[in-house]
């Protein structure tokens, strides 16, 4: 999908305030919204669920959370999210071309994941009740377009109705269109085929793969500091999918030889630091072992893989990625007169409501000494710091 180069350039140092100064003004003050080390650490030093209630009214929580007759993770979380999602539409209707179009790629990731919830669910046969109420309020679409999911039947007209309705008429149908079109002159076949027979997380990856493509064609277009600050940010997340994809695909029909070559190929993203040498190396690649020899030609990922192989610490391969990716985003900060710092922002209160979800389900289960295995955000004692001290 080729996306066409923006109309309105993004702006220069002058020109570049007065087309966007007033929402990046905003996301720059949002910055002083983020936990602070202090909090985090009375936060862990909680016994109850509400002493974690007292100690966020303190903070920009408060208004969040000051109604919950009681608190837990998962009321937390929604809470949390409907704040972020409050603010980032507030940003949004701020915004000029282009910077509406990219705040707009920003919500098309959480588009995917939902329509694919959806289609998991049904396919299952869960209630669509229960299966709206989980997704992500950024990638909403209408209810009607929702509620239409379930309603097609098990037939080729019902398939092709479902590809009419839901598919091509949302703003991630193309990638959807491209997957299928893609799959069909493959397999052959009809539509239902492709959905009936291939996993629900391969047809996922596929699409996101679309999107981190379309993404990083966009920005480049954009030019200046938004396509370089942007363009490291999301080379660095296609090499996490593509490696995420090789590990997990370890032990399942995706890593038989066959697969490699036609199922798993199609599967990384045409951008990266690992594209095209290292995504052509891990093609072949059959084991951790040959996965850990392909990831030492890359010196920013042999330290994150040498913390997968240590294993059984305090430290998580997923972790080391949610290390490298805050301090990249943090990064994007220290920058001016660039889109970057609205992906940061939203990408880092993500990784905030993680932080207190995961802090709350250790209090609720009483697992105390697994507290701190989080990685809080613009903290004064993060390694990247601290190491220089």
């Amino acid at each position: 999908m080729a996306t066409p180069a923006p109309e309105t350039p993004p702006g220069n140092m002058a020109t570049f305030n007065i087309l966007h100064g007033f929402p990046e003004a905003i996301v720059r003050g949002m910055r002083s919204s983020f936990l602070l080390d202090a909090d985090y650490h009375h936060l862990t030093q909680c016994e109850t669920l509400d002493d974690v209630k007292l100690n966020l009214t303190e903070s920009d929580y408060s208004e969040s959370v000051s109604d919950m007759a009681t608190l837990t993770p998962t009321s937390l979380q929604a809470a949390a999210v409907n704040k972020l999602v409050t603010e980032f539409k507030y940003l949004r209707t701020q915004t000029i071309e282009p910077l509406s179009t990219f705040l707009d790629f920003i919500t098309y990731e959480y588009m995917i994941e939902n329509v694919m919830l959806l289609l998991k669910g049904t396919l299952s046969g869960r209630d669509i009740n229960e299966l709206i109420a989980q997704c992500h309020p950024l990638g909403m679409f209408k209810e009607s377009t929702m509620r239409s999911i379930p309603t097609f039947e098990s037939n080729a007209k019902g398939y092709a109705d479902l590809y009419q309705t839901v598919l091509v008429d949302t703003p991630v149908g193309p990638y959807f269109s491209m997957f299928l079109q893609e799959s069909h002159d493959r397999v052959g076949g009809e539509v239902r085929n492709v959905l009936e027979e291939v996993e629900i997380e391969i047809i996922k990856s596929s699409l996101i793969k679309y999107w981190l493509e379309d993404f990083g064609n966009f920005v480049s277009s954009l030019g200046g500091e938004s396509a370089t600050m942007m363009g490291e940010l999301l080379a660095v997340r296609a090499d996490t999918n593509a490696i995420n994809i090789t590990l997990n695909s370890f032990g399942t029909p995706l890593n038989e030889p066959a697969m490699r070559q036609s199922d798993r190929k199609r599967l990384y993203p045409a951008l990266g630091y690992l594209y095209p040498a290292g995504t052509s190396m891990l093609i072949d690649v059959a084991d951790e072992d040959g996965l850990g020899r392909c990831l030492e030609l890359f010196p920013q990922y042999s330290s994150i893989w040498n913390v997968h192989l240590v294993g059984g610490g305090d430290k998580s391969i997923d972790d080391a990625f949610y290390e490298r990716d805050v301090q990249m985003l943090e990064l994007a900060f220290e920058g001016q007169m660039h889109f970057g710092v609205f992906y940061a922002y939203i990408k880092l209160k993500e990784q905030e409501i993680r932080n207190l979800v995961w802090i709350t389900e250790c209090i609720l289960q009483q697992q105390k000494e697994e507290i701190n295995k989080f990685v809080p955000v613009f903290s004064q004692h993060a390694p990247w710091r601290s190491k220089k001290r």
